[in-house]
């Protein structure tokens, strides 16, 4: 799950005798809704959020449970930090070097240029305001529960979840064999608070159902380690305890924007519960060692990988996981 309520028919198998429909859950216009606003403010929204993610306690979460993860957290902050650091060091050179008041408007327009012109287009190599932004939706989704939204990010949020809601429930009323809810990274703390919702207001929608919950990188412990977010702990919970839901979770030790090996459910504050079954992956064993090599830099290609195609023939394939005649649940397994 990661607005739009579209799907589309897909027919697969030997004899071509599997049919799936795939409904498309999108939060496109949450993106837009922050990529479009001026740089200074998604630079300074995106800070805020950085000091949400301290004051919280989540940022020592990350560290105490996937040191990985906590230094993907801290990499664009330190590396803006850095740059506005530099800029401000252009911006004061007559100042240390002594020089007539009027050079000051030039060092100034030096130290912007420096900072939009060279750094801005540089960084985006490293999805920089991207990453700002996606900590600002993560702090939204995280302190999203019973009460009313607080920001219009929030408010944005609780509509495009109830409107996802709606179309889950739309889903479950088509007979199927099998019903596949996938999520991938961040997507998965906003499915685990839709399919929470659903399952609160309508248990009976899944009532007789072979429902399979699959989350891809999952990073849910992302926005549920923040100390304000006990309702989207408490779906996590809800899910879990659920008879008729299965959970899979999709693991990679290449991945360093998942929390590896950590047993979501049970840090979220129900160890008691039924468990979701971890699939574990690895990349060198998906993927050509040329294709391999080219991307194992790139923690971000890297995190999509799970959604995209193998060039091994492996255990595990997002394709066949959703599309492929074998049940989803038959994927409990392997791995």
């Amino acid at each position: 799950m990661n607005g739009t309520t579209s799907f589309f028919d897909v027919r697969s198998g030997a004899k071509g005798d599997t049919e799936t429909r795939i409904y498309m859950l999108e939060h496109d216009r949450l993106v837009r809704q922050l990529s479009d606003r001026p740089v200074p403010v998604r630079l300074v929204q995106g800070f805020l959020s950085a000091m949400a993610v301290v004051f919280e306690g989540a940022a020592m979460a990350y560290f105490r449970h996937a040191w990985r993860f906590g230094l993907f957290f801290i990499f664009p902050f330190l590396l803006v930090t850095f740059a506005l650091i530099a800029s401000l060091a252009v911006a004061s050179v007559p100042f240390w070097l002594a020089l007539e008041i009027w050079y000051y408007p030039f060092s100034l327009v030096l130290a912007c240029g420096f900072f939009s012109r060279l750094f801005l287009p540089w960084s985006s190599r490293f999805h920089t305001l991207h990453l700002f932004s996606d900590w600002e939706l993560a702090v939204a989704v995280a302190r999203l529960g019973e009460a009313s939204p607080r920001s219009e990010l929030e408010r944005s949020v609780a509509h495009w979840f109830e409107e996802c809601v709606g179309l889950i429930r739309e889903a479950l009323h088509v007979e199927a064999d099998e019903y596949v809810i996938t999520a991938h990274s961040m997507g998965a703390s906003m499915a685990t608070h839709v399919l929470g919702i659903l399952l609160k207001r309508e248990p009976e929608a899944f009532s007789k159902k072979r429902v399979v919950f699959v989350t891809l990188g999952g990073a849910i412990l992302q926005c549920a380690t923040f100390g304000s977010a006990s309702v989207l702990r408490s779906r996590v919970g809800l899910i879990a305890h659920s008879s008729d839901i299965s959970w899979l979770d999709v693991q990679c030790l290449s991945d360093a924007v998942n929390f590896y090996k950590c047993p979501v459910v049970s840090l979220c504050g129900f160890p008691e519960a039924p468990q979701p079954k971890i699939i574990f992956i690895r990349l060198k064993n998906m993927l050509t060692a040329e294709r391999y090599s080219r991307i194992k830099y790139d923690f971000l290609r890297v995190h999509r990988q799970y959604v995209l195609g193998s060039d091994k023939r492996v255990d595990f394939d997002f394709t066949l996981l959703t599309v492929g005649p074998d049940p989803a649940s038959s994927y409990a397994g392997r791995g």
